[in-house]
């Protein structure tokens, strides 16, 4: 999707450890820290490192998208394969200054429909009990929760979602 990318973010396919990426990532793991704190005294953006950036390459059958607006990183996401027919979504993410435009929503919308390209038939998807503008997004977008959407969050902790691809 090709557009004015001085007003209007453009899709660029790429990797995670890519320089266009970077500032991106680094504010998601600014944001986990921030939200998480320590874990057993170790930050919670090491998360981040627990899957390498090879996971979301297309030989491996996963994909990284990056929205660009005037050659700056402004929101992204990935998936990476689970199985043959589910791919999971992770690192959805959108810079705090470009938020409320609708961004996640199109980064999920280009992921889901790479994922239906690549014979993924399903989606699943794990976001932290501290995101509740995550949980809003997904649900809003069909994903189904797999735990008690009047629970605890906390208590759960990692709320989980999945979705069908197929019509």
């Amino acid at each position: 999707m090709a557009l004015d990318s001085v007003n209007h973010p453009v899709s660029t396919w790429t990797s995670p450890d890519a320089a266009l990426a970077q500032p991106l990532v680094d504010d998601l793991a600014r944001d986990y820290d921030e939200r998480y704190g320590l874990n057993d005294g170790i930050p919670s953006s090491v998360e981040l490192s627990r899957y390498p950036a090879e996971l979301f390459a297309p030989a491996r059958g996963g994909a990284f998208l990056i929205l660009e607006q005037a050659g700056t990183a402004v929101a992204g996401g990935a998936f990476m394969r689970l199985d043959d027919k589910t791919a999971e979504m992770k690192r959805v993410w959108t810079h705090p200054d470009h938020r409320r435009r609708g961004l996640a929503g199109r980064v999920m919308a280009e992921l889901e429909g790479e994922a239906r390209i690549r014979g993924y038939r399903r989606v699943n998807l794990t976001t932290g009990a501290r995101q509740p503008e995550a949980v809003g997004l997904y649900l809003h977008l069909g994903y189904v929760p797999l735990f008690d959407v009047e629970g605890d969050y906390e208590a759960i902790s990692y709320l989980r979602f999945t979705k069908s691809l197929v019509d």
